[in-house]
């Protein structure tokens, strides 16, 4: 056994919704007080206050996926209402109008999405997040 691991850190339950919340404002999950970004979708490899580690995350695609699924319910929604509130609204301007609010609203998301993802993935200790062991890395 590594006398620099202690077993019971290893192995404690993290709290997932807090870890969450920290994520969406995208803050560091253990600390709550360090960005997760150190640009607009680029992870820092260690918290910048507390130095937890967050190169472990494996985000992928599933922050895109998650935004446009959120995003398309909006915009939907959306365009259902106006053409219920609205008849008279001219459809070229709908056809300006959506897209434009659907890509604001996920380049908005996206960022949010993805630190929620990236804390969930800490508060679960998924792919090496909170061990030691080499073979939990990756």
């Amino acid at each position: 056994m590594n006398p620099r691991i202690d077993p019971d850190r290893i192995f404690e339950k993290r709290a997932v919704w807090p870890a969450l919340l920290r994520g969406m404002k995208k803050l560091c999950p253990a600390c709550g007080i360090g960005k997760i970004y150190y640009r607009y979708l680029k992870v820092s490899d260690y918290c910048p206050h507390c130095g937890e580690a967050l190169y472990h995350q494996r985000a992928d695609d599933m922050p895109p996926y998650v935004t446009m699924f959120i995003a398309g319910h909006f915009v939907v929604g959306g365009v259902i209402t106006a053409q219920e509130w609205f008849p008279g609204f001219p459809d070229w301007a709908q056809m300006i109008f959506w897209p434009i609010a659907a890509a604001l609203l996920c380049l908005w998301l996206l960022p949010i999405v993805k630190g929620a993802l990236i804390a969930y993935q800490w508060a679960l200790r998924m792919h090496g997040f909170g061990s030691d062991r080499p073979e939990d890395a990756g």
